[in-house]
């Protein structure tokens, strides 16, 4: 038996099942064996060097570990090999080789050149390695802008080994499943742009078509909101800032665009660039973003990611929710995260938390509860409206002067009914404007829980005039 960094995972728990086991108390990334969709798709490909970069774990510790079980538990003679790609023999491993590639990219060397340098290289190339490498260039000091400027270049350099990836079967339902069912759509749409692109196009419905287009920032912010922060915790960030940094190219052009739609008429050439753009972005989520992702997260990370998926919402589809991920979201280090905190629908606060961030709101807010008692107010430093920790527990009809008291029990009543669910107030007090706003409070059956007193100095916002898009501090 020979081991090397190219031993696929799969193959290897066909022949020593007992290394799952083995391989979940050595690390707990590990735990992602477990999982049948990850062994039905990245497990069929992943190799031991591709599983030591993705769990940190050494690879030489690796390969030598699992050399040693099987040979306790068999009583076979195991060969490590020297990995092909490493720094044992001072050699280049292939993301080194292809960091110099996009180096001497951004020097300007020509295309041709790099393309045939690439070679040999390019037959196993994985969307890890390619993540990896913008990742290594962004901690060895080359901006994040200028990966971003150069991004599509890179792609053109990697397409030829990227086209042969074949993106593994994924459940209806599963994040990526989604997403690419999303991209399917935009596909659509970006066909029926390209024909604005022609010279003598008739412009006549571009607008209503853009605003369909628009929605593709439903699908950015399903990546940036949930996808995205995952990678993290996995110390992947480059890439994704990377690609962060692109969905803010194209949200601005598509609006610049949509926007000048509507007096003047746009030109083939603005329109074939949001073609361009929208096109590359697909191709880069399908061949390098979504297969590394694929390869890297859990079945357990695949449920944070799905998690907010319905708040944010879809573009152009409602999607499948066959996929029901098995397993637990909850890990040790979250449950101590939690200890001591308030369990909230979107995260967890401790009490001092929820204190300062009260205290912090530009407003004052105070809350009544559906008994009519006064059981909080927001002691902020300079409350509009004075407030005492004696009104605490008090009737809040009996915190109004007798002429106002017709208007609360209106504004109660009527909250409490249903019939109405806000009321709005706006005065001028010492040369300031001020926004007084009531909201009936109610749990997820509409039962009706108290009402929120929302105050706010509207003074300086009104004031305010054209845009600051620049900190002047």
């Amino acid at each position: 038996m020979e081991l090397s960094s190219k031993t696929k995972i799969a193959e290897l728990l066909a022949k020593y099942s007992f290394l799952k086991e083995f391989l979940i108390t050595m690390d707990e990334h590990f735990k992602t064996l477990d999982s049948p969709l990850m062994m039905k798709t990245v497990g069929r490909f992943a190799d031991l060097g591709k599983v030591s970069m993705l769990t940190g774990v050494d690879p030489e510790k690796l390969l030598s570990s699992i050399a040693a079980e099987i040979g306790k538990r068999t009583g076979e003679t195991v060969t490590v090999l020297k990995q092909d790609s490493g720094a044992a023999d001072g050699s280049p491993t292939k993301v080194d080789m292809m960091k110099e590639i996009i180096r001497d990219l951004h020097k300007g060397v020509e295309m041709d050149i790099l393309v045939k340098r690439f070679g040999e290289l390019i037959r196993d190339v994985e969307p890890s390695q390619i993540a990896q490498m913008e990742q290594q260039l962004i901690a060895e000091g080359m901006p994040e802008a200028e990966i971003k400027r150069l991004c599509d270049v890179h792609v053109e350099v990697f397409r030829t080994a990227l086209d042969k990836k074949v993106m593994p079967g994924l459940p209806a339902g599963h994040p990526v499943h989604t997403l690419m069912l999303e991209n399917r759509a935009l596909e659509d749409l970006i066909r029926d742009l390209a024909c604005f692109a022609e010279p003598s196009a008739d412009l006549t419905g571009l607008t209503t078509l853009l605003d369909k287009i628009l929605q593709v920032n439903l699908h950015f912010l399903k990546k940036e909101n949930q996808l995205f922060p995952v990678l993290e915790t996995k110390g992947i960030s480059g890439p994704s800032k990377v690609m962060w940094a692109l969905h803010d190219d194209i949200r601005a052009i598509l609006k610049d665009v949509r926007t000048r739609a509507e007096k003047d008429p746009v030109t083939p050439l603005e329109v074939k660039t949001v073609v361009t753009m929208l096109s590359d972005m697909i191709y880069k989520e399908e061949h390098i973003l979504f297969p590394m992702a694929l390869e890297t997260l859990s079945e357990e990370d695949w449920t944070k990611v799905k998690a907010g998926e319905e708040e944010i919402g879809y573009a152009w589809m409602e999607p499948s929710r066959d996929w029901q991920p098995s397993g637990s979201t909850t890990t040790p280090e979250l449950m101590a995260a939690r200890a001591g905190s308030l369990n909230l629908d979107t995260g967890q606060l401790t009490v001092e938390q929820v204190n300062l961030l009260l205290t912090h709101l530009p407003v004052d807010i105070s809350f009544v509860n559906e008994q009519d008692e006064v059981v909080y107010y927001s002691q902020t430093p300079d409350r509009i409206f004075p407030r005492s920790p004696g009104i605490i527990g008090r009737k809040v009809q009996n915190c109004h002067p007798p002429k106002s008291m017709d208007v609360v029990e209106k504004i109660l009543n009527s909250f409490k009914s249903g019939e109405k669910d806000e009321a709005s107030f706006w005065i001028e007090m010492r040369g300031r404007f001020i926004h007084i706003r009531y909201f009936a409070v109610r749990d997820s059956a509409g039962t009706y829980k108290g009402t929120l007193e929302v105050s706010q100095d509207l003074t300086d916002l009104r004031a305010l005039q054209g845009q600051k898009r620049l900190l002047d501090w």
